[in-house]
């Protein structure tokens, strides 16, 4: 498998660029959900609002990737009304162990590969469909769910690892 040296940032939440590079993800987070909304069960089965997360907290650390992962689906569902605010905890919680895994996978490996990638998002989503089967009490609904999502998994590790690919040499 390819692995690309990479630097992750860590960059500081008093400067401006964070809040510059987060509200692009967030924005990212917010049109790239709304076009996948235009096919049938398109956010369960694509996962948008998780993409700009991960390249977020890969690339730029966790300052940056926590603050796009709590704004992007705060800021959907209040002006789209998706993720339904039943649903907003168990996204909220992906997207949180998204941030963690993606974060400190960059910090520990300083490197980009499929192989890490696979890794970052398993954990996101085998974690987060753990906590949605003990809190709706259904094995079936998180199976269910964690089948549907394999798609958006996958343009997650090829989409993003084309995305990281090219902000690799970005410092």
């Amino acid at each position: 498998m390819k692995t690309i040296a990479f630097k992750p940032l860590h960059i500081s939440l008093a400067e401006t660029k964070t809040y510059l590079f987060v509200s692009l993800f967030v924005v990212g987070n917010l049109v790239l959900p709304q076009l996948c909304h235009l096919t049938p069960w398109g956010g369960n089965i694509l996962l948008p609002i998780y993409f700009f997360t991960l390249v977020a907290a890969y690339k730029f650390g966790w300052k940056a990737g926590l603050l796009t992962a709590v704004f992007s689906p705060l800021v959907n569902s209040v002006l789209f009304g998706m993720p339904a605010a039943a649903m907003l905890p168990f996204v909220l919680t992906k997207s949180v162990l998204l941030v963690v895994a993606a974060s400190f996978a960059a910090s520990r490996t300083k490197t980009l590969s499929l192989f890490t990638l696979i890794a970052v998002i398993l954990f996101y989503q085998i974690a987060g469909t753990a906590v949605e089967m003990i809190a709706l009490q259904s094995i079936a609904i998180g199976l269910e769910n964690l089948r549907m999502a394999i798609p958006g998994m996958l343009i997650q590790l090829i989409g993003g690892f084309a995305v990281l690919t090219l902000l690799a040499k970005y410092e």
